[in-house]
């Protein structure tokens, strides 16, 4: 975001009116207006990101985020102070690394709770199989995929409540659920797959 051609004469408008021409431009009628709030403030929600959420794609999808949610909210006439764009934009990235923090402690008590205590267990639904196997099969999933593996067939789980629990949708949870045990069924086999890590890592469906 965003893919619009860069317009130089919009460097002289000030954030109000950039705020104000994106608030009563349209829908699809303000490329350039969006491309130039993404320009100027992009560069400062990905610092603040990078001291707070200790990472550079954090810190990128944090900029994405913020600054999608911030047009939708002009658009949607929700942003009551245009001329306090900045602040507004600021208070929104706070908000959403306080949700990524709580986000992510829970995801570390989930994994405290079912990884390290499981690993030893095969899932009541793999019972039939070779225990050891399958725990060493599981370790060598990614931890969110085992999460998702551990918390679907050992804690009896739907997708809704996991995805919930992981700050994903229920989709994603599915997603990683098929895959991950796809690569599990392959280990367990013997076979090689081609890659144990999640393809869905960091994305926000």
């Amino acid at each position: 975001m965003p893919d619009a051609p860069f317009d130089a004469t919009l460097e002289a408008v000030s954030d109000e009116t950039l705020a104000r021409r994106i608030a009563f431009g349209g829908q699809g009628s303000t490329d350039a207006e969006q491309a130039e709030l993404y320009r100027r403030f992009a560069p400062r929600v990905r610092l603040y990101g990078r001291r707070h959420l200790r990472s550079g794609a954090a810190a990128d999808d944090l900029a994405q985020e913020v600054l999608l949610l911030t047009i939708e909210r002009l658009r949607a006439g929700e942003v009551r102070r245009p001329e306090e764009i900045g602040s507004f934009i600021l208070g929104t990235s706070r908000m959403m690394v306080q949700s990524e923090r709580r986000m992510a402690w829970r995801r570390e008590a989930l994994a405290a709770r079912f990884i390290d205590t499981t690993m030893q267990t095969a899932p009541s639904s793999m019972a039939a199989l070779d225990a050891r196997r399958v725990a060493a099969c599981l370790r060598a999933l990614a931890e969110r995929d085992r999460l998702v593996v551990l918390l679907t067939f050992y804690a009896d789980r739907e997708a809704p409540r996991i995805a919930e629990d992981l700050g994903i949708s229920p989709g994603a949870v599915r997603a990683i659920r098929h895959r991950a045990m796809a690569r599990l069924r392959d280990c367990v086999q013997g076979q090689p797959t081609a890659s144990r890590r999640s393809d869905d890592a960091g994305a926000r469906p």
